[in-house]
């Protein structure tokens, strides 16, 4: 009788050896603590005996615990991380990487106000051809005479709107140059100005164009400290827009 009993333990022992020896089977997780990604290919060790294992592809494993186990979890490029098995329903690894992780970063370069004019002209080639009429008089096998192509080009529709497109254009370009010059940093290095009023002063003392292209560095930093004298003054003035220009066609 005690023999058969033998057997029939010995038995659940194979078929439940869990349930023996007070072992429960229970899921894992991986994953990087600051990215909170999950991480493949973690060797992980229950320390005290002979069981390992490597996680799978997902990060996620099983292992058979008991409360009071040590986990140990290792993987190259991060430091080991151990859980202590209590009642927890899964475990979870955070392994924090051992050299410093550096999200990617894209830089584009600043382009200069020339590159953009430059890039202008590619893009609305046809525009600058219809904008720049040529000479009127022309010489040919049989003289000088009128360019039938350039006054077409200066009196129809399509020129007129090319010129005003390639004007707009190159009012864009002078407040690049502008912009490059005349920028933040350098007012903000002179005046001390952040935030709210550092915009009203760069808004309210925008240098013009022509005084930009003339003017050196020392100049310029010149500019700056004599209407930054005039707007401590009053700060909170805010210039008004400027009005546009309206174009009235009169017909005859």
């Amino acid at each position: 009788m005690s023999s058969t009993l033998d057997k029939i333990v010995l038995i659940i022992a194979l078929i439940f050896p869990y349930a023996i020896f007070g072992q429960t089977s229970i899921d894992g997780l991986v994953l990087d603590k600051e990215t909170k990604q999950r991480i493949a290919k973690v060797y992980i060790q229950k320390l005290g005996s002979n069981v390992n294992l490597f996680n799978n592809t997902r990060g996620e494993f099983a292992i058979a615990v008991t409360a009071g186990d040590v986990l140990l979890a290792s993987k190259e490029g991060y430091y080991s991380d151990t859980i202590v098995v209590s009642d927890q329903k899964v475990l979870v690894f955070n392994m924090q990487r051992s050299s410093i992780y550096l999200k990617e970063v894209t830089v584009v370069a600043r382009k200069s106000p020339e590159e953009i004019l430059k890039q202008r002209h590619s893009e609305f080639d046809r525009a600058y051809k219809l904008a720049n009429a040529g000479d009127i008089f022309s010489v040919g096998p049989t003289g000088a005479g009128l360019s039938i192509g350039s006054i077409y080009n200066l009196l129809s529709k399509d020129g007129k709107n090319a010129r005003r497109l390639t004007e707009l254009l190159q009012k864009e370009y002078q407040e690049n140059v502008i912009d490059s010059r005349f920028t933040p940093d350098l007012v903000q290095h002179i005046t001390g100005l952040k935030d709210v009023y550092l915009r009203n002063f760069m808004q309210n003392y925008r240098p013009s164009y022509y005084f930009v292209v003339a003017a050196s560095s020392y100049e310029l930093s010149a500019y700056v400290k004599d209407k930054y004298e005039v707007f401590k003054m009053n700060p909170n003035l805010k210039k008004l827009p400027i009005l546009p220009t309206i174009d009235l066609e009169v017909n005859n």
